[in-house]
């Protein structure tokens, strides 16, 4: 099976389109690869990868492109983009969805909605389904329903050999296994089955802000209040500057905040009720909580993470907890900080999230309850060292406080086997060791948090 065969769009360097797809969000990488298979089928897909293998050629796979390490687009390799594959099906009945492997969130949530369903997504609408759930999917539902890669019930998968298989509980059960929080690793996934739940027509979305000066003050009662609080509340408390903006208060330009942003899965009456001690711990800077839709809501931080704009190095780890020394330790880094378009966020990661047995997903043991994620953002290439060199350091410096792994969504610009073998544990990448040799003997998947055959 050859491209001239292929049903969807072929771009080589100076074709019309070939810039604008080759651009993924983070600003940051600026690659060209040889050919751009723009898939319409999983027929399209077996032609681009037996086209890779034919001409030895890397490949990479693009999703929604919003993988902070730019994994879905190669340097003179075979670039397979899903995004024309976007269509989403609820199937009667409501209990499940299929999902296209181009999908993005807002393509899911537009179509489940309508139903009064939903199933947990990300924090960003723009992210692609399957390149976060591959990789584990931390979203606003994850108390209540746990994580994307939890709900998912079964993909079909074209593999290095351009097969297509199932993975169910009964067909390559291993393989669906590995799907959930194994990253891309072992195949280009072209649909996927999830869960869906009812979700509530309003739901209140709780938002104070206070100034980072006072973050000391706040931040143990945050913590206390999480740990009681219901699955029903996901949370996580975010670190940002406002910026000079126009739909901010002039007076409040260039400060420091820290935002509690906390969703609760359920009537807006009743979340608006559970949340309100949040909103009372101190006089906030500002306040953005409010009741709105769930589809509005996955898109309040679109235009905070704008596509290809900025430049990107994101890492993260898991703490072994979040006493008053976790949190001095943190701040204390956080205010060295260089770029005041920096996010960092401290993540709760109880409820549903923390209930799943270390071995039934490949995302592996969550005895974790607190997630740190360092999310360097800046404009300039002047300034790479300096942004990188923080996150690098601080990550480094928070070691002591972390359980040892971290989230491969969120992986800096994935260097290293050890960062992989790390995020999983030993158990874990072993047997996903094992679905590899199974599945991608080759490693022809490799552009990715990498598993080593």
């Amino acid at each position: 099976m050859s491209l001239d065969e292929v049903t969807g769009v072929v771009l080589r360097p100076g074709d019309a389109d070939y810039d604008a797809v080759r651009l993924v969000w983070n600003g940051m990488i600026d690659r060209r690869p040889a050919v751009i298979v723009r898939c319409r089928t999983s027929g399209d897909v077996r032609a681009a990868v037996l086209h890779a293998r034919r001409e030895g050629l890397a490949i990479a796979i693009r999703s929604g492109g919003h993988n902070v390490a730019g994994y879905a687009v190669c340097e003179g390799g075979v670039m397979i983009d899903l995004s024309l594959m976007n269509s989403v099906r609820v199937h009667p009945g409501l209990e499940k969805a299929t999902v296209s492997g181009g999908a993005t969130w807002a393509d899911v949530d537009a179509a489940t909605t309508p139903f009064a369903r939903a199933t947990p997504g990300g924090l960003i609408s723009a992210t692609g389904v399957a390149g976060l759930t591959l990789s584990g999917g931390i979203g606003w539902l994850r108390g209540t329903h746990g994580l994307a890669c939890d709900n998912l019930l079964a993909a079909d998968v074209v593999t290095a050999e351009g097969d297509l298989i199932r993975a169910s509980q009964t067909e390559n059960s291993d393989l669906l296994w590995a799907l959930r929080g194994g990253g891309g690793n072992f195949g280009v996934v072209t649909a996927m089955d999830f869960a869906l739940h009812p979700i509530s027509p309003e739901i209140f979305f709780n938002a104070p802000l206070y100034p980072e000066e006072i973050a000391a003050e706040i931040l143990p009662r945050w913590r206390d209040f999480m740990q009681a609080a219901p699955d029903t509340l996901s949370g996580l408390a975010e670190f940002s500057t406002i910026p000079e903006d126009p739909s901010y208060p002039r007076e409040t330009w260039g400060r420091r905040v820290v935002a509690l942003a906390t969703v609760f899965d359920g009537p807006a009456d009743e979340g608006e009720r559970v949340t309100l001690p949040l909103r009372q711990l101190a006089e906030p800077l500002l306040d953005f909580s409010g009741r709105m839709s769930y589809r509005v809501l996955q898109t309040l931080y679109d235009g905070l993470f704008p596509k290809g704009r900025d430049r990107c190095y994101w890492k993260s780890t898991y703490l072994k907890g979040l006493d008053d020394e976790v949190i001095c330790d943190v701040l204390a880094g956080l205010s060295r900080r260089p770029s005041e378009m920096t996010f960092s966020s401290i993540w709760w990661l109880g409820g549903a999230v923390s209930r799943v047995a270390p071995e039934a997903t490949a995302f592996g043991d969550r005895s974790m309850r607190w997630m740190l994620s360092l999310d360097a953002i800046w404009s300039a290439a002047k300034d790479d060292t300096t942004n990188m060199g923080w996150v690098r350091g601080l990550w480094q410096e928070l070691q002591r406080h972390s359980t040892g792994r971290l989230y491969l969504n969120f992986p800096g610009l994935g260097e290293g086997d050890s960062l992989v073998r790390n995020a999983f544990g030993p158990d874990t990448y072993a047997r996903l060791q094992g679905v590899k040799r199974r599945y991608d003997p080759g490693n022809v998947f490799h552009l990715n948090q990498n598993i080593q055959p």
